[in-house]
Formats: structure tokens, sequence, C-alpha cells
């Protein structure tokens, strides 16, 4: 089994020259859709004109990002394939929301096989899980149920992926204020990722995937990041465990729906995947119900598809920056941006209790949610508390690259 933590093969490339560190977050890229396949392709017309260090390394991390992905696909082909948009899901079976009586003479006519129907906890969601006919791999599958008008909405049960890497150990470095900082935010602060080591000890933690709960470290990482920033209440669900096809659509619902029932008033995801049906409307019902989610743009660089959940509707998204405030080279985008956060020469603690530094859009975004449960705790509009606290970076007012500014700025560096 292979995690898959897409930034880790980058964390070699990340020394790159500082004229590209500041000019490839600002590039300005059209939407290149929600697909693994056929980005690359796409490269040479939707940077055309830009310099040609930063043409250079957004082809590099689009390489490095589809490689990694062809590595995982072609390691666990029994339990993962890629859907009709080329992207990776859960083999074998289909989501389906909005399954009628009459839509079973249709699911039993294709060769469809119901496994399972329930609805989430907390989000009032009910799924359907169908088998797919011998005859079709996934794709095909999905294209028919389309086809068919299965339910109000088919997707691929798709995987998503941690946006961050350890950089190095550095155990014997002074531990940052904010990592040992008594926890002083009451709001509880949900996340969902890998479970944490037992020296990171949340407020409860439940597995929704094979294996799970099973330490990590980018979920120790993050779990470390938000008590460090004064949390007092963090709740985790581990989508990944020990599953290769873990981080999957299904997984990141029930998860959701089990911390919004629980009383998560914040919820932090540092991972990104391709837009999903199912994610989407689980985000959505959360909202409804007056959750915040806060979620990281990515590694993928500026001429990736845009990351989602950070680019669904209401999700606050969070970007990175270095220890000079500089959008980080490999920073990914979404359809809107909202803040920036500390991503690079960030302390934390891994699973082993080990402090280590980090790097990546997923340490941002704890960073950033702690700050808005901050905010949340103070009354009021969460939005001006933060718009007041952010420091405004780079063109005056909110921008593609910064957002609404820099949150955090001090957190979890070492002194």
């Amino acid at each position: 089994m292979m995690r898959m933590v897409l930034p880790t093969l980058l964390a070699t490339m990340i020394v790159a020259s500082p004229l590209a560190a500041q000019l490839l977050p600002q590039v300005q890229v059209p939407d290149v859709g929600g697909t693994v396949g056929g980005v690359t392709e796409t490269l040479d017309q939707t940077l055309e004109g830009v310099d040609e260090t930063v043409q250079r390394e957004a082809r590099r991390l689009l390489r490095t990002r589809d490689r990694t992905l062809d590595r995982l696909l072609r390691r666990n082909r029994d339990s993962i394939a890629r859907d009709v948009n080329g992207d990776l899901a859960r083999k074998g079976e289909l989501l389906a929301m909005g399954v009628t009586a009459q839509d079973q003479a249709a699911i039993d006519d294709a060769g469809f096989r119901v496994l399972s129907t329930e609805t989430i906890e907390g989000l009032g969601l009910t799924i359907t899980r169908l088998a797919l006919p011998d005859d079709l791999d996934l794709a095909e599958a999905e294209a028919l149920a389309r086809e068919l008008g299965i339910g109000t909405q088919i997707s691929a049960d798709n995987l998503h992926y941690q946006s961050g890497a350890r950089i190095m150990t550095v155990s014997s470095a002074p531990v940052p204020a904010t990592v040992r900082s008594a926890a002083s935010i009451g709001v509880e602060v949900g996340m969902i990722d890998g479970a944490t080591g037992p020296w990171v000890r949340p407020t409860a933690a439940k597995g929704f995937a094979q294996g799970a709960p099973a330490a990590s470290n980018h979920g120790s990482a993050v779990a470390s990041l938000l008590k460090g920033a004064g949390v007092a209440r963090v709740r985790v669900a581990d989508v990944y465990g020990t599953d290769p096809a873990g981080g999957n659509a299904l997984a990141i619902a029930r998860g959701l729906g089990w911390l919004v029932a629980s009383g998560s008033e914040v919820v932090t995801i540092s991972l990104v995947g391709p837009r999903n049906a199912v994610v989407e409307q689980a985000i959505a019902a959360a909202q409804r119900k007056g959750v915040v989610m806060v979620a990281a743009v990515g590694n993928d660089g500026p001429a990736a598809p845009p990351a989602y959940p950070a680019s669904y509707d209401g999700v606050v998204a969070v970007t990175g920056v270095d220890s000079r405030n500089r959008a980080l080279i490999e920073a990914g985008r979404a359809l809107h941006l909202d803040y920036a956060a500390p991503g690079a020469d960030v302390f934390a603690l891994d699973a082993q209790g080990t402090f280590t530094k980090w790097r990546g859009t997923s340490f941002a975004t704890p960073l950033a949610a702690a700050r808005l449960a901050a905010a949340i705790e103070r009354g009021g509009n969460w939005r001006t508390v933060l718009d007041r606290e952010a420091r405004d970076l780079g063109p005056k007012g909110p921008d593609a690259t910064y957002g609404r500014g820099l949150l955090c700025g001090d957190c979890a560096r070492k002194k």
C-alpha cells in the first residue's frame, strides 16, 4: 500500500530560484478542468507569454503530479481505477444520490447492483453505493449510469491527497511558543485527515477507512498545529487508515457528518482532489448547519486544475507563504482565494512525537482555521474580525496570490 502525499516528491524541488518563487504564483491560468488526464498537454497554451522560468517550474510540478498518480494507480490496480474524467477513484463502485424506487429497474436491467444505502449522520445526505456491471470498467459504468439517469447525481468515489510534506527532523531545535502554548480557543475544530500519534491527543478520533484510525505524520502535524495555535478541542476524522483507496469521497462525507453531529463549528481539511458531487453536497449540508469549512489550495502549482474542496462555494480557501512572506512556488489555485498563512519553515510534531519542519499549503490551513475559530469565539462577524487581523500582502486589497491577507504570520515558526 502506498499512502499518497503528492508533494513528497516535490521536497527536493522547492529550493527553486527566488525569481520563480516571486513570479510563479502571479500566473493567471484559465480553468483547465478537474481532470488528471490532458492537463499537461494544455500547458503551452495556458502559459503562453509567461516568463520561461515560470513555465519550466509549472511544467515540472505537473509532470511530478502526473507521475505520482500514475505510480499510485500501478501499485494498487486491485482497488483504484480512473473515472470518466481520468481522475483516480475507488475501483468497482459508484456513488449515487437521489435514487428512487423507479430507478431500481434501470439499475437491475443495466447490470448494476446496490451494495448499500445510507444516510450520513449530521448531514441528512442519502448515498447509494452501486457495484458495476461485470463487463464495464469504472469510466464506462459511470458514463452509462449518467446516460440512464440513475438518481439525481452520479459520481465516482474519488480520492483526495494530502497537501504537504515533512522536510527535515529538527528535534533539537527550540519549540516555537505556538506549539507549546496553552489552549485558549474554546470553539471546537474538526479535521479531516489521517489520525494522530500518541504525542498529539485530540478530543476524539474516529476512523472512516480500512484500518482507521491509524497514526499518520501528516495528521499529527495538522493536529499539533491546531493545538499549538491555541485550539482546546480538536476532533479528528481519519479518512485514510491503511486503505490504499483512502481519502475517498464517501469517507470524507462520513467523517464530515460525524464532525458536524459531534459539535465541530470549524472543519479544516488539508486534502485536495477533483470536483466530486458527494463531497460538494456534504459540504453544502454542513454549511447549512452553520459549520465553516477551511481547505488548502494544494501544492500542484498554478497551472494545475482548481483544487477541491477549496473551490466549493463558501469554503475558506487558504494558500501558503514562506518565511519571507512570498507565496509558495508550488501553491495550487482555487476558484477563489481567501487567506494566506505560513506554509514553509513550519514546525510541528510527527506521529512519533518528533519536532519536525514541514512545507505545504496543508500546514497553512490549520493555522488559518485556528484564527477563524478564535474569531467565531469573539462573536460577531468572523469575516470582519479576520479581515482586520490579516496583514495585506502584494497589491493593495484582496488579490489572487494572497487573498485577503496573511493570518497567523508568526505561528509555528522557530523563534
